[in-house]
């Protein structure tokens, strides 16, 4: 995988789902293609500067659904759009996206979005 942004978060996702190889973008050709080879000989690789800084476990104390009511707010939909798109009661939305900042000990939904980004 030779993702946009090679976070540690979307390191852990990528792993979890079976990736055998993880690089950045900026990896070199010649190394991106030996580590090609490498992968199809059976080898895994993770790019050693982003496993470094990749925590073991998953320390994200939101919850998916929250962080899928999060991901929909980001994208400038309304509290009764993303009800009716998550089947939830807009009550329920309410709920989520006011619990986050609290659970991220950060002060705004904004913040949440951007700590959220920052992680990946």
């Amino acid at each position: 995988m030779v993702p946009r942004h090679a976070r540690p978060a979307v390191l852990r996702r990528a792993l979890a789902a079976g990736v055998r190889g993880f690089v950045p973008k900026t990896t070199a050709a010649a190394r991106l293609a030996e580590t090609i080879r490498d992968i199809a000989a059976g080898r895994r690789y993770v790019d050693l500067d982003i496993a470094a800084s990749a925590p073991i476990e998953d320390d994200c104390p939101l919850t998916d659904r929250e962080l899928e009511v999060l991901r929909a707010a980001r994208t400038g939909a309304s509290v009764i759009e993303i009800a009716a798109a998550a089947h939830l009661a807009p009550g329920t939305v309410r709920n989520h996206l006011s619990a986050a900042p609290s659970k991220l000990d950060v002060p705004t939904r904004h913040a949440v979005a951007h700590h959220a980004w920052q992680q990946g």
